[in-house]
């Protein structure tokens, strides 16, 4: 309902913000004089309301305006303002102005409606229809101000449709911090105390005002509100922006662009949102892009991460997400970060029970195929691929590195182990320095492991392992072999069926595992090759560790002094990947502990303890390095034989040549095929439009690197 308000008198001069008031007079005579000669009027016929610049305002340069409430001008001087093609000269022109604080040297031209906003030096405004905030505006944080009940406050769904893993957005969240908020649900203590961190820091008072910081340009955009705009921001015909804010430096310029919506979030520094994308509750990380029509709900969107064309409900997202087409679908996930969802894949369409409170765990590295579509509730290792299809059951695939195939309805699935390191090693070199590349973050406050071979991804390798010879046991029991048959204890019969596969590296046969998938199971194939590949690369990532820990260490072989060094480390065995960075899980314990016991009082807080986790990273990588050796030669380190040691150094060796040779592969394939070749007229027209694989920079350096690694391996090992 509109209200009308019948004025009875002329308002006298509001009250002016203190803080504002420095260097700052009322207007001379002369200068109202020439302001009403140039069509502008005030609330207060003696324009008592308005206050200049001491020594540096020109009357001349406001044209058509009116000024509401109180108005506080920075330094007008004749001068124009340049970004890209648009430039406008500094001044204020056919534009209404209540409450407002504005900056040295503005341009304001065609602001149908400014209330209460303070601007930055050199701000653009330029054909903006509204432009407002109210006194308790957030500006997309979740938190409350004085006298408000919690059914106002914004939550943001991730992870789950019912919002039982509901976090509040702040302006410093970091995937990190939306994973342990997400996951720690049973703990109504540390709960609580993260909401507390949250409004830490944040005035509850209804004193608020909107914000543009120095050097931003919005133009042609139709409702800004409660919206506070960093400095360097880029607005172009935006839509509606409301109860949003929008990180932004010089360093790391953060767009908006035509026809978006952004309601109830955050915009992460160097962020781009263009061509009618929506988001609504939602925190977008650093150097994100959102663009052409995607729409993100309920839902946090790591750094580094491109959403284009599809839909995002109420997701958790790590780093490095791609999406990018009309016809994607990510529903109620936890996704870990460097994914990729092809076209047509609906990820989480499909409830198992009567609500939507179905969700998907996937790891590190989850490529689905074209057209693929998943049921709720299901759970997948890092880097697994799956090929196109329709997975008709839950599933739990614990093999990391895997390839999974459909088998038609009611049927079992198929799940290659290891299956990127057989075929695909070229992607585990390439992902790695890609993502690197890609990295843009001026700031990087969410530490991000990029590397394939990690720590939370070889304590997947290690249980998987286990499993295969489990289930190898099964399958020689089955046969009747009696090396296995003839056991008396289950150890017996596990180290039996360990041996056969370490014995009959060629045997050729498949394994069912029942738990992969809910009712018709999983044929796992070439469980022998998987086996041995992953023993080969757990090796590899161990003997990099140490290596890495000894060049920093400047020990130039791993002596028993430098082992000893190492063995002093405390060891971690179980990780946690925590929003892109790899905690060990005990850390993360210790973390929460210490936010309930208050030792930690701020998200601020909470970021440093990252950091301090991050600075030895290396070190525990190398303790945990010698008990993942440990675990595959069941001994003692200081029980390794020279001959161990010198498989040790044969197996990385073979891996690491393996990488540079199968990327090698991998590329020149790609100019070999007859069918890659048949659409170019010549090989000169090939070479014009793919270059040339010697041109290959990351080859280059994969080839140098690989020649080094192999002579340090050998050099630390012999």
């Amino acid at each position: 309902m509109v209200t009308l308000n019948v004025a009875k008198k002329k308002p006298s001069a509001p009250a002016f913000p203190k803080e504002c008031l420095k260097k700052r007079r009322a207007l001379t005579e002369a200068e109202i004089k020439v302001l009403e000669k140039n069509l502008n009027s005030s609330d207060c016929s003696d324009w008592s309301n308005v206050l200049v610049c001491d020594g540096a305002f020109d009357p001349s340069l406001v044209h058509g305006s009116f000024f509401g409430g109180f108005v506080i001008l920075g330094a007008l001087r004749r001068g124009s303002l340049k970004y890209h093609d648009l430039e406008l000269e500094c001044g204020i022109y056919n534009s209404k102005l209540r409450d407002t604080v504005t900056g040295d040297d503005d341009a304001i031209h065609n602001v149908a409606y400014l209330d209460n906003y303070r601007l930055g030096a050199r701000v653009v405004l330029f054909n903006i229809q509204e432009m407002s905030c109210t006194k308790h505006s957030k500006f997309g944080n979740g938190i409350l101000k004085r006298g408000e009940s919690e059914d106002v406050r914004v939550w943001i769904g991730v992870a789950n449709e019912n919002d039982g893993r509901a976090v509040l957005p702040f302006e410093s969240m970091t995937t990190a911090d939306a994973y342990l908020w997400s996951r720690k649900r049973g703990d109504k203590q540390l709960l609580k105390r993260f909401v507390e961190l949250t409004e830490s820091g944040f005035s509850k008072e209804l004193d608020t005002y909107g914000i543009v910081g120095n050097d931003a340009v919005i133009k042609n955009t139709t409702l800004l509100k409660d919206a506070k705009i960093g400095e360097c921001a880029y607005i172009k015909g935006a839509f509606k922006l409301k109860n949003i804010t929008v990180l932004s430096s010089a360093q790391e310029e953060s767009q908006i662009g035509e026809g978006v919506e952004m309601v109830n979030g955050i915009m992460g520094y160097g962020s781009r949102a263009f061509y009618q994308a929506v988001a609504v509750r939602f925190v977008l990380g650093r150097n994100c892009q959102l663009k052409y029509g995607a729409r993100l709900l309920n839902s946090v969107l790591g750094d580094n991460s491109t959403v284009s064309c599809c839909e995002l409900l109420n997701n958790l997202i790590f780093p490095f997400h791609e999406q990018h087409h009309n016809s994607s679908f990510l529903i109620a996930t936890t996704v870990m970060g460097q994914s990729n969802i092809a076209a047509g894949a609906t990820i989480g369409s499909n409830h198992n029970s009567r609500s939507p409170d179905g969700e998907i765990i996937a790891g590190r590295g989850f490529w689905p195929g074209l057209c693929s579509d998943f049921k709720h509730n299901s759970k997948f290792a890092s880097f697994v691929l799956a090929s196109k299809g329709s997975y008709q059951c839950e599933l739990d695939i614990s093999y990391p590195f895997s390839l999974i195939s459909t088998g038609g309805e009611k049927e079992p699935i198929q799940i290659m182990p290891a299956y990127w390191f057989m075929f695909n090693m070229f992607a585990i070199a390439r992902n790695n320095y890609k993502f690197k590349k890609r990295d843009l973050r001026a700031v990087k406050v969410q530490h991000i492991e990029t590397d394939p071979l990690a720590p939370d991804t070889m304590q997947q390798i290690l249980p998987a392992l286990g499993r295969l010879i489990e289930l190898t046991k099964i399958y020689l029991q089955d046969a009747g072999l009696e090396s296995v048959c003839g056991a008396k204890s289950e150890a017996q019969k596990l180290q039996a069926a360990k041996d056969f596969l370490h014995q009959n590296p060629g045997a050729e046969f498949e394994l069912f595992d029942e738990r992969a998938q809910k009712k018709y199971g999983a044929v796992i194939l070439k469980p022998v090759k998987a086996y041995k590949e992953y023993r080969k690369i757990v090796k590899y990532f161990a003997a990099r560790s140490i290596m890495e820990f000894c060049a920093q260490n400047k020990c130039k072989k791993l002596s028993a002094a430098a082992l000893e060094k190492i063995m002093k480390i405390e060891l971690y065995s179980k990780w946690t990947n925590a929003g892109g960075q790899i905690i060990p899980s005990k850390k993360v314990d210790e973390l929460c502990a210490k936010i309930k016991a208050r030792k930690i009082n701020s998200w601020q807080a909470v970021h440093k303890f990252y950091d301090a986790c991050q600075a030895s990273y290396g070190d525990w990588k190398a303790r945990y390095s010698i008990h993942l050796l440990e675990e595959l030669y069941s001994r003692k380190i200081q029980d390794f034989t020279k001959e161990i040691f010198g498989d040790i150094v044969s197996d990385v060796t073979a891996v690491s040549n393996d990488i540079y040779s199968d990327s090698i592969y991998s590329r020149k394939k790609d100019y070999d095929d007859p069918f890659r070749q048949m659409t170019y007229g010549d090989k000169d027209e090939m070479t014009a439009v793919l270059g040339s694989i010697n041109d290959n920079v990351f080859l280059r350096e994969l080839k140098e690197q690989t020649q080094d690694f192999n002579k340090r391996l050998a050099a630390l090992f012999g």
